[in-house]
Parts: C-alpha cells; sequence; structure tokens
C-alpha cells in the first residue's frame, strides 16, 4: 500500500496518540481454533476479576439504600425484595447466557449487532451505544458527587466543606482523567484490595443495624404498624411494591461491566479464542457470585436502614440522603469507625467511575472506529479520556452534583442495557430452537421493558440524556464517516493464482484495467465495453486489457480485506472480480497494490456516470457507488502524495 509522508509528530501529539487501550494489551489470541491460547497475559482467577465489576456493582451501596428509602418509604425493604427476584432470576439467566454467545466480552451490544446489516445496523447499534454512554458517564459523575457527599457530611469535616460539593465532584472527575492520561494497568490488584475492605465493612455495619433492630422490638412493631395503616393488607403492599420497583433499578448495575471483563479471567489450559470453556464458565460464576452477594446486602441495607433511620433524614438535606449506611456506621460505631467506612466508601466509589471509563475506552473504539465514524486519534487512549472527562464535567453541572438527580438518567442506561441483553438472549434462544429457554427470556424481556418504559415516564431526565448523547454520537459519526470517506479504507489486498497470472502478464506491456460494471456479463457486454473504451480514449485494438469489476457487499461497513479473484469469460475476456464495500475504494487499493507488486504505474480507464453530482455522491456516501471515476482519482491522491508514482486515471 502507497504511505503518505507526513511530518515529525510532536512529542504532545506523539504522547496523546501513543498505544491503543491499556486495558487492551495482551488480549489473548489464537493462532487456530483448534490450538490453545498462548499469551503472555493468561488472565486472573475469576473471583479477583469479580471484584473489578465489584467496583461498580457493589459501590451502589453507598447510595442504593438511600435512593430505595426516598423511592418506595416504607416498603422498601419489600420492593428490594422484588429487585432481588428479578436480579437472579431475570438478569443472573440472561448474563450468564451474554457470556456464553459473547466469550470475548463483546456483550449484548455484539450480539444485536450480528442481528442486523446494513445501516439500520449500524444506526441500532449507536442507539446502544448512546444508553451505554449515559450509564457509563453517569456512573462516573454519580459515583463521584456521591463520594463527596460522603466526604462533605463527614461530621468531621462538614463545617468545613459545606458548600463546595461541586468542586469537589470536579476535582474528583478530573482526578480520575488524569489517572487514565497516566496509564491504567493492574486495576483488578486495586479493586480486590478495595471490595474487600469495603465489603468487610459493610458486613460490620449489617451485622450491627441487624442486633439493633433485634434489641429494640419496637423498632419493627412500628414499621409493620406504619406499613398497616398506610397500605391496609399485604396484597396491596406487593401490588404497591412491585409498582415503585422501577425506581431501585440502580441496584441492577453491574452485569453489562461482568460480562465487558470477561477477556481477564483466566480461563483452562484446553481453552481456544474460538470456545473459551473454561473462561466461560467462570465468568458464569463470576456474575452468579457477584448477584448473590449484592442480593444479600441490598436486603440486609434496605432493611435496617428503613427501620432505624428516621424518615427525614433520608429527605434532600438530610444526613442520611445518599449516605445511608454511612450514617448508621456513625450512628452506632462512632466517629472513627464511620470515618474509616466514609474513606472506604469514597475510595470504592471513585474507582467504580475508573471501572466506568475503562468500559467506556473498551466500548466505543470497538465500534466507531471500524464503523468509520470516529476519528483515527479515537483508537489512542488518552484523547478519549480527555473527550470523556470533558463530557463528565458537563453532566455534573447540569445535575449540579446531587446524587438524587442523577438516578434516572443512571437506571435508564443501565435498563435500556439489560432490556437490550434480554431481547438478544431470546433470539439467540430461538434461533437454537430452545423452545422452553425462548419462552423463559421472552417472559424476562417484557419485564424489563415494563421496568424501562416506567421509569423513562415517571423520570424522563434518563431518556432526554440518553437522546442528547445518541444524538451527539450520531452527528460525530457521520461528520466523521464524511471526512473520513476518501481513505483508502482497505486494509490488505490478496489476488488468487489466476488474478496473479493475469497482472504478471499485462505487467510487461503498459498495464490497463477496464472498470465495468457487471450486468448480464455476456460476450455482447464486454465486446461493447472494449469499444466504447476504444472510442473514448486512446486504447487500440493491439493494447492488452483486463476487465475490473466490484460488487459491494454491505456497504455501510467501513474498511476490510480485499480477495482479488480472476476468471476467464467466454474464451476470451479476462476479468478480475472483487468484493468490497465501496466500489471506488476498492479500484484504488487494487491500482496501489498492483503499482507495488509489479514496479510498473497502472491505468485505469471509466466511463463518465450519468446523473447529478450530488446525487451520484450521496449514492456512493450511503451505498459505495455513483460517481466512481472522480472518487477513485481522489483516494488516490489522498492515499498517494507522489504524482510520479500515482496510478492514471481515464475517463471518456
Amino acid at each position: 500500500m502507497a504511505t503518505t509522508e507526513h511530518p515529525p509528530a510532536s512529542r504532545l501529539r506523539a504522547w496523546m496518540l501513543e498505544g491503543l487501550s491499556d486495558m487492551g494489551k495482551g488480549a489473548p489470541e489464537a493462532d487456530s481454533e483448534k490450538q490453545p491460547v498462548q499469551t503472555g497475559h493468561q488472565g486472573q482467577r475469576w473471583w479477583r476479576v469479580m471484584c473489578l465489576t465489584g467496583v461498580d456493582y457493589f459501590s451502589t451501596l453507598g447510595y442504593q439504600p438511600g435512593i430505595a428509602a426516598l423511592a418506595a418509604g416504607l416498603l422498601s425493604p419489600i420492593a428490594t425484595i422484588v429487585l432481588v427476584i428479578v436480579t437472579l432470576a431475570g438478569a443472573l439467566p440472561v448474563y450468564r447466557r451474554v457470556a456464553e454467545e459473547s466469550p470475548r466480552g463483546e456483550g449484548s451490544i455484539s450480539m444485536l449487532e450480528r442481528l442486523l446489516s446494513f445501516w439500520q445496523g449500524k444506526l441500532f447499534v449507536l442507539t446502544l451505544l448512546g444508553f451505554a454512554a449515559t450509564d457509563f458517564l453517569i456512573t462516573i459523575t454519580l459515583s463521584a458527587a456521591d463520594a463527596s457527599t460522603h466526604l462533605v457530611e463527614n461530621p468531621h469535616l462538614t463545617s468545613t466543606l459545606q458548600g463546595h460539593q461541586m468542586a469537589i465532584t470536579l476535582f474528583l472527575v478530573a482526578l480520575l482523567g488524569a489517572v487514565f492520561l497516566k496509564g491504567f494497568l493492574e486495576a483488578i490488584g486495586v479493586a480486590f484490595a478495595l471490595v474487600g475492605i469495603y465489603l468487610a465493612l459493610n458486613v460490620v455495619v449489617v451485622v450491627v443495624g441487624l442486633w439493633h433492630v433485634a434489641t429494640a422490638g419496637h423498632v419493627i412493631t412500628d414499621w409493620s404498624g406504619a406499613l398497616t395503616a398506610e397500605h391496609g393488607n399485604v396484597f396491596v403492599m406487593v401490588g404497591v411494591a412491585l409498582i415503585v420497583f422501577p425506581k431501585l433499578a440502580l441496584g441492577l448495575s453491574g452485569f453489562e461491566t461482568g460480562v465487558a471483563v470477561m477477556p481477564h479471567v483466566q480461563g483452562d489450559p484446553g481453552d481456544t479464542e474460538e470456545r473459551p470453556t473454561g473462561r466461560i464458565r467462570d465468568t458464569k460464576k463470576l456474575l452468579t457470585t457477584a448477584a448473590v452477594i449484592m442480593s444479600g446486602f441490598l436486603i440486609t441495607t434496605s432493611f435496617i436502614t428503613t427501620l432505624l433511620i428516621p424518615e427525614k433524614q433520608f429527605q434532600p438535606g438530610g444526613q442520611a440522603n445518599g449516605r445511608a449506611l454511612a450514617y448508621l456506621a456513625h450512628q452506632y460505631l462512632g466517629g472513627a469507625f464511620g470515618t474509616v467506612y466514609d474513606v472506604s466508601t469514597i475510595a470504592i466509589l471513585w474507582f467504580a467511575g475508573a471501572s466506568a471509563m475503562a468500559g467506556l475506552l473498551n466500548l466505543m473504539p470497538r465500534y466507531l472506529p471500524r464503523y468509520g465514524m470516529a476519528p483515527h486519534w479515537a483508537r489512542a487512549v488518552r484523547p478519549m479520556v480527555i473527550v470523556f472527562t470533558l463530557i463528565a464535567f458537563l453532566v455534573t453541572w447540569i445535575f449540579d452534583a446531587n446524587v438524587d438527580a442523577q438516578g434516572g438518567a443512571y437506571a435508564t442506561g443501565v435498563l435500556v442495557l439489560i432490556s437490550s441483553a434480554a431481547i438478544a438472549v431470546t433470539i439467540a434462544a430461538r434461533k437454537a430452537g430452545q423452545r422452553k429457554w425462548t419462552i423463559a427470556f421472552a417472559v424476562i424481556s417484557a419485564v424489563f421493558l415494563y421496568t424501562t418504559v416506567v421509569n423513562v415516564i415517571e423520570r424522563p431526565d434518563g431518556v432526554k440524556i440518553g437522546a442528547c448523547f445518541i444524538a451527539g454520537i450520531i452527528l460525530v459519526s457521520l461528520l466523521s464517516r464524511l471526512a473520513r470517506a476518501f481513505e483508502l479504507r482497505v486494509t490488505s489486498v490478496t489476488l488468487d493464482t489466476m488474478a496473479e497470472r493475469f497482472v504478471r502478464d499485462i505487467a510487461s506491456r503498459k498495464i490497463r484495467f477496464i472498470a465495468n460494471e457487471p450486468d448480464n456479463r455476456d460476450a455482447a457486454e464486454y465486446r461493447a465495453k472494449i469499444e466504447q473504451m476504444r472510442a473514448d480514449n486512446d486504447i487500440t485494438p493491439q493494447d492488452d486489457v483486463v476487465f475490473v469489476e466490484v460488487t459491494v457487499g454491505d456497504p455501510s461497513e467501513f474498511e476490510g480485506g480485499l480477495t482479488v479473484r480472476g476468471e476467464v469469460l467466454h474464451d476470451r475476456y479476462r476479468v478480475l472480480t472483487l468484493e468490497s464495500t465501496s466500489v471506488p475504494n476498492a479500484l484504488a487499493a487494487l491500482m496501489l497494490h498492483v503499482r507495488d507488486a509489479t514496479g510498473c504505474i497502472p491505468h485505469i480507464y471509466f466511463e463518465w456516470t450519468e446523473g447529478s453530482p450530488f446525487t451520484n455522491f450521496l449514492r456512493f456516501f450511503l451505498f459505495g457507488q455513483g460517481e466512481v471515476a472522480p472518487v477513485t482519482r481522489e483516494v488516490l491522491r489522498e492515499a498517494e502524495r507522489d504524482r510520479g508514482r500515482r496510478p492514471r486515471v481515464h475517463v471518456g
């Protein structure tokens, strides 16, 4: 392929574009699907990797009990039980199936991408990416806001830090960005320590809370009496709990991250990249263990916080708002333990933002550059970190660093991703002929779709923020695709034996190719084409020519390899056939390859295309066809700046 000479990059530019994602280094690869994966990075045990998911999933204990109390009031424990049932009977089976279907950490978005092709598939994926961006970015901003709440509300610091929550939140977000600019390796070890300490402290708070509930008998009777007086009987309570359950959807976060970290899970020695059986099995253990641990904490923490904390303390401005368990830690275990608990909570909430940032850096480069819908620098970590950090600043400012205000947007992102995963596994089960699983997953999908719709109706902020992300991603993607339309877009060119023979034969003379749009492919078509080219150009009957025909596959794809096949039609006409996403880019790539292989400058001949130039450009942009001749010339000009070495384009 031709290379373009560029001036030496500045040190800042070189540093900004250095490498790809740190998290992606050392990802296992195999030369053959039958060979075991052999790399320097063999992964880590599933229970250690679970902690990388846990900094996102378990850290929601920092604010989930308070949000549940605000949403459900006295019904918080019952509504939380509904949430746990949906978690264990709904989200967990769905994501265990996702782990089977996408063992390299692609997640449910990749499963749905395979169901749709062409532009509708790309737009669908971009929409899901918008909600994924909502989920991960709100994780960063909400976690930083709750960490600052724990800091500001600490009894030893409240007088000093009161009124500075916005500044503290922005500082935490900026610190997160700075860490990723420096580099983010060995996150699993840090996550393991943070999660271990945080869960141990929560066990202490839960045990002490349950002890106080058990020893102060009036607490349970007061709660049950108030619950009966407010809702009447148990059936009404369950009905209301089902209605308010969508407001507690934050407790479902973490499953998408659990699948995303699959490449870090150590598999069996005999695992292949095509079928990493050990990695799939241990990821299922990871998801199940995390869900069971979290379910236990959700039930017990909602119970003790509802019974032991006065209702007014949950309200905005109250000491338990956004920090219910920290309130109990200070109340029943003293200031020293409470401060240790605050420090642990702040650390894991901040690191939850790191987990979300890692998710963004792994997710966006997986799709957008491949679609041609992001600039080249989007493959590098540092520019994307700056972009995501600035967006997080904006979101923090819009929501005024308020935990409760961001709950709706966070829940929307989480629920849309879980709903899409449920739909994806339903379709996968149906294609596999598994009738019972298809019905089960369809029911689960209906539950999550209902939850999503109710959440959107009651808290439309989430879908508004998601719509902004979707609109932004689509707009930037289309502009990027437009700006990169004239790139070569072919990663490799491979000629079969017959095609190589054709090129070798004509290399001894002037290399002439005739671009032909295949129609009937009969002898009359090729004869008429040659006569037209001779009439329009300086081609004589003695000149040797080879036809080139490009068939467009999926024009929405941006780049890929090019396979060239040679054939002799009607015992006379030599034809090179190609399949590509774009006719001009494929022809340009072939010309450059022939030049490099033979050392001769090839010539290619076209007819002008009839119709409006603007309409033809749109046909090229959307469908890979259109005004082929000038676009081929422009692609060649972009790829080869040296005019003397550039293949010649003739149009008659």
